[in-house]
């Protein structure tokens, strides 16, 4: 079935956002093979059952983009799980001395594995089984590019020869996935002319959850779901917050080398928590960590007044605390925070999927899903 025979398709829509955040994307495919697993088991279906005969729109940005797609396609987390510690490995790859100026690992091997499992198929390909929503910044134009398969959109019409569906889908997904410094952009041909893209994180919608909802339901994007909590689910997965709070750092070490270092993920974390705090204001949040101290989590009693009634969505964020009190409360406190928090913590592979298990088994729970839940209702059980 592809995704555009499920345009059509009656009953309530379900969305899945996946963050950027490297390596960590590991943590994301442990979550999502539970997720996998439970939909199964309360479905009754077996192992031909995928997370693509559930959702109906997946979106991702950098490392999410990668499992966004594989989503899309129809693969099985397992297989994901596979792709991506083969890609992993080839991504880890680093760039002789000359180069690392520029950036510190080569892609071509990525590259490589991408071309294997993708082949010559576009963003409009027939193959992709649900809509797919993939973040890219265009570097020349200095901004967000959000392009997806939706054949309403303005810019897909498949006959025009500027279609973004004609795109090659393995080259938005390394352009994607081309963190600055870490990777060289990746360039594409629009108009003629060669396009600089880099990491999609370099933006606002590393977490692109909000976006999603609005691509989905607003005019201008020509899809215009139905937006109550009954017709629409939303499941955002992170690869881990780790906002640290220190009193350690003296302003005499706050120096170039050291703002350069902490500034990227302090913006990256904010744009995320943004995010994720827009879709608990304009949605239903069923589950989520405390955003701060003030705004709680935004559930229940915390969310109700104000003029975003009636709810738009029913939201669940799922994203585990990897600092070291994060960690310690999950039960692994022989893990060290500093090993996993790196976005290219190559070493800590065996870490990362422990943590997500942990996690993902520890709070899942199909009640976060509301009307949506297998057997909450007979919309429900509407699955490909």
């Amino acid at each position: 079935m592809s995704y555009r025979d499920g345009l059509a398709r009656a009953g309530p829509k379900r969305l899945l956002a996946l963050d950027g955040g490297g390596i960590r994307g590991l943590i994301t495919i442990e979550i999502l093979a539970h997720l996998e697993l439970q939909l199964r088991d309360a479905l009754g279906r077996g192992e031909d059952f995928v997370l693509a005969d559930y959702f109906d729109y997946v979106a991702g940005t950098s490392t999410g983009a990668i499992i966004a797609t594989c989503i899309a396609k129809g693969f099985s987390v397992e297989r994901i799980r596979e792709f991506y510690l083969e890609g992993a490995r080839a991504l880890l790859t680093p760039a002789p001395l000359w180069r690392r100026f520029n950036y510190r690992y080569l892609h071509g091997g990525f590259t490589a594995k991408l071309k294997a499992v993708l082949g010559d198929e576009t963003l409009g390909d027939d193959s992709l089984r649900t809509l797919l929503l993939l973040v890219l910044r265009n570097a020349d134009t200095d901004s967000p590019w959000p392009l997806s398969n939706n054949p309403r959109a303005k810019y897909n019409d498949i006959a025009g020869p500027e279609s973004n569906l004609h795109f090659p889908l393995w080259q938005l997904v390394r352009a994607s996935t081309a963190a600055p410094t870490y990777f060289p952009p990746e360039e594409i041909v629009i108009g003629g002319k060669a396009r600089k893209f880099v990491d999609g994180a370099v933006s606002v919608y590393n977490n692109p959850a909000f976006l999603l909802f609005l691509m989905a339901t607003l005019p201008a994007y020509r899809l215009c779901w139905p937006a109550t909590e009954e017709q629409m689910l939303l499941v955002s997965v992170g690869t881990g917050s780790l906002l640290n709070a220190t009193d350690a750092v003296k302003a005499s070490q706050m120096t170039l080398l050291y703002n350069a270092r902490h500034i990227p993920s302090v913006l990256l974390n904010a744009a995320s928590v943004e995010q994720d705090m827009l879709c608990r204001v304009f949605g239903r949040c069923r589950f989520g960590e405390e955003i701060d101290g003030e705004l709680g989590a935004l559930r229940g009693a915390e969310a109700e007044g104000g003029v975003f009634l009636p709810k738009k969505f029913t939201y669940v964020r799922y994203t585990p605390d990897i600092t070291q009190a994060g960690l310690n409360g999950l039960g692994l406190s022989e893990i060290d925070a500093t090993d996993v928090q790196p976005l290219l913590a190559g070493g800590s592979v065996a870490e990362l999927q422990r943590i997500g298990r942990t996690y993902a088994e520890r709070i899942f729970d199909f009640g976060h899903l509301g009307a949506h839940a297998p057997g909450a209702s007979a919309a429900a059980e509407k699955v490909r």
